[in-house]
């Protein structure tokens, strides 16, 4: 059992480091081609931090692990906002001026209400799946136009979510690379270890999809908001977790689906509607208040304190 516990943490580890490895290669090679730092900030960044949540969804699927596969992006969404969330504004309350940031959560709401809707038979198909990635192509496109409609103060926020880029050509490629490699690898051994740790304890692949895995291929977004949360950047916090949700969506599923239909498995509809409701209460407290403090931190947390007790004990 030792051996797989190491072979998770094996596995959290590159996934964590090859993402940064993938973000710094890929920054460094579009500063160079002219890309504008605010772009790299908005694309680059958040593909990025979602590239563990790619390799192990595609992995899975691949493996034949749907839940896992399905429930590491579920998972990932409701621990983005409850848990990483919450920590995010426990540290330092963080006030919402992007108007892009107010905009694309209630556009999270539609596109998570559109998941459900394509599992409510219990699939994902090849065409469902590029529907998602249409949308997503749809949604960059919208982000970059209104991206441009910001303050310049806002744009100059916004564009700081992207890493310097001080490596030559030569080390960007080598980044990107090794990056690359220490994905495809760490996913390997996260989805190997998740399947024998679900095996040896009787635990369904669903819950450790949606805990394990999910709060593991998390890391990217919990360190990215957590250092923008201390620099008093609320909107790189909170727009970070929202932007990310999106690609596990749009990008994820969708690819993973063109790639191989996926199946809902025993993953719940309450599993669903508690990425939903988070979704949801997220949006609407930016709406209302335009921040959110530590009182709502605290309420996030306790509510993915409560969620994962259920998932594990029921």
């Amino acid at each position: 059992m030792s051996s797989v516990l190491l072979q998770a943490a094996a596995g959290l580890s590159l996934l964590y480091f090859g993402g940064e490895m993938l973000v710094r290669g890929a920054a460094s090679l579009a500063s160079r081609l002219g890309i504008s730092p605010l772009a790299i900030g908005l694309t680059v960044v958040a593909f990025g931090t979602s590239a563990p949540e790619l390799v192990v969804s595609l992995n899975a699927a691949l493996s034949g692990a749907n839940d896992i596969s399905v429930g590491n992006v579920v998972g990932s969404n409701i621990a983005n906002l409850a848990l990483i969330l919450g920590l995010a504004v426990l540290i330092r309350p963080a006030e919402v001026a992007a108007k892009i940031v107010r905009i694309d959560a209630p556009i999270l709401i539609a596109a998570s209400l559109a998941l459900v809707a394509i599992l409510s038979d219990g699939t994902a198909t090849r065409f469902e799946g590029a529907l998602l990635v249409v949308g997503l192509v749809g949604y960059i496109a919208f982000t970059f136009w209104e991206a441009g409609q910001e303050t310049a103060p806002v744009r100059k926020a916004l564009a700081s979510a992207a890493p310097e880029a001080h490596a030559t050509a030569p080390i960007a490629v080598g980044f990107l690379l090794a990056g690359l490699v220490f994905l495809i690898g760490g996913g390997h051994l996260l989805v190997t270890s998740a399947v024998s740790l679900a095996t040896s304890f009787g635990i369904p692949q669903a819950t450790i999809g949606l805990t394990v895995v999910a709060i593991g291929t998390s890391l990217p977004e919990f360190a990215t908001s957590v250092v923008a949360a201390m620099k008093s950047q609320g909107d790189i916090a909170i727009g970070n977790l929202v932007g990310s949700n999106l690609f596990n969506i749009l990008g994820i599923l969708g690819v993973t689906a063109i790639v191989r239909p996926l199946s809902m498995g025993a993953i719940s509809w309450i599993d669903l509607g508690m990425m939903v409701g988070v979704a949801c209460v997220v949006t609407a407290l930016i709406a209302v208040r335009g921040a959110l403090g530590r009182i709502e931190g605290a309420a996030l947390l306790a509510g993915f304190v409560f969620y994962t007790s259920w998932l594990l004990t029921g």
